[in-house]
């Protein structure tokens, strides 16, 4: 079977492929934001005072990196409404269902991303911002957290990349994102050259664009968080809040 340049610009300018490309690009954003906001709760978690606190955390690490992520998107959608009957009514889309999941599978990563930018930061900058009177939410939002993210915005741009493409596994509980939405087109038409690589397409030039969108947030962070050499604990302290 031959390629046919006229499916293939069909299928690129389908209703169907650019819902399912909001649908992508949406699940990605909502994942990666709550992964990441519970992957900082988990790495602070990991450095407690308290063992308990900190084998919790170890905990939920281990078990959200070791079990693949297809079996957890599998588990809450089918799992959840079996174990708790409220999961069991209209409300629980597959949407939500896929968020669920992946956002706890991107914590674990995050927070071993934001652990390793925490153990970056030179403690006595903390301790200098304490020093000077600052409220250790103060001292987090002002000192650590600029180059938390100047550290930290590489890696995890490579997850949101990562996450991008993960969400095709929504497919397999049929929230009707780029790769289900391709897969019921190519069912109905066996053109699968063409179909597919407009999906392909689709996702490289959404992937294209995050990477720009990357590396303008580095050349910002980098201006903004990088302290002059050779400058004291203090000194680094008073140029972080000033900037922010």
């Amino acid at each position: 079977m031959d390629f046919k340049p006229s499916v293939f610009f069909e299928a690129l300018t389908s209703p169907a492929f650019i819902d399912g490309v909001k649908v992508t690009i949406t699940l990605t954003v909502v994942a990666m934001a709550f992964g990441l906001a519970l992957g900082l709760l988990i790495a602070i978690l990991r450095s407690s005072p308290w063992a308990p606190v900190r084998t919790a955390a170890w905990a939920y690490i281990w078990i959200f990196r070791a079990i693949p992520t297809l079996v957890q998107l599998l588990f809450v959608w089918d799992g959840l409404p079996q174990l708790f009957p409220t999961f069991r009514g209209d409300w629980f889309s597959a949407f939500l269902a896929a968020s669920i999941a992946l956002s706890m599978n991107e914590a674990a990563y995050a927070a071993e991303v934001f652990r390793g930018g925490l153990l970056s930061i030179d403690e006595g900058q903390r301790l200098a911002a304490r020093a000077l009177g600052m409220s250790p939410a103060r001292v987090f939002s002002k000192v650590i957290a600029p180059q938390l993210i100047r550290v930290t915005i590489p890696p995890l741009s490579n997850d949101f990349i990562t996450m991008l493409k993960i969400t095709s596994l929504a497919s397999i509980i049929s929230l009707q994102e780029l790769l289900a939405r391709t897969q019921t087109l190519v069912a109905s038409t066996f053109r699968f050259v063409e179909y597919y690589s407009a999906a392909a397409l689709y996702y490289l030039v959404v992937v294209s664009i995050f990477m720009i969108i990357q590396a303008q947030i580095e050349r910002r962070f980098v201006w903004m968080s990088r302290p002059s050499a050779g400058m004291s604990a203090i000194g680094r302290v008073r140029q972080f809040a000033a900037l922010r």
